[in-house]
């Protein structure tokens, strides 16, 4: 893999926020509440947890799933493999620092791999909705996507 060199632009970086924040809080919380049985103040806490942390990772999952879609396309350009590399990128990316953060909360281990593998199986749907939400998102910050693939 090439590194890529991409200039931080703020209004880039304040979409991928506002979209991971947005997402993240909403999805996990029903993942966590809905699936895996944690109670709500677990769920709440767990949530809040992860808002700086989402603050801090959103810009570079931005241009991780620009990557992979960008890599994605050069393999096929339609709109499975755009679904496709969504789902990767997002459960790639995702999973270890979901796990990380229930277990900070308090979550057992049953708990934290209920929750990860539950949000595996659906992420196919999550990080579909997430790429659409995100792009909404850029839409409104008037910004495209930051990364594409040097192959």
């Amino acid at each position: 893999m090439s590194v890529i060199k991409v200039p931080f632009r703020v209004r880039n970086a304040a979409a991928d926020i506002f979209a991971m924040v947005v997402f993240s809080f909403i999805t996990g919380m029903m993942i966590e509440v809905f699936i895996s049985g944690m109670s709500v103040e677990q769920s709440l806490a767990s949530r809040t947890l992860s808002i700086p942390i989402n603050i801090a990772i959103a810009w570079p999952y931005g241009m991780f799933r620009d990557y992979v879609i960008g890599y994605g396309s050069k393999l096929s350009p339609t709109r499975w493999m755009k679904g496709l590399s969504d789902m990767v990128a997002y459960v790639v990316f995702q999973s270890p620092i979901y796990a990380c953060i229930l277990l900070a909360v308090g979550a057992n281990k049953e708990q934290v791999i209920a929750a990860v593998m539950s949000n595996i199986l659906v992420s196919g749907a999550l990080g579909v909705v997430y790429g659409q939400f995100l792009e909404l998102c850029r839409r409104m910050f008037r910004v495209t996507a930051t990364a594409q693939p040097i192959i």
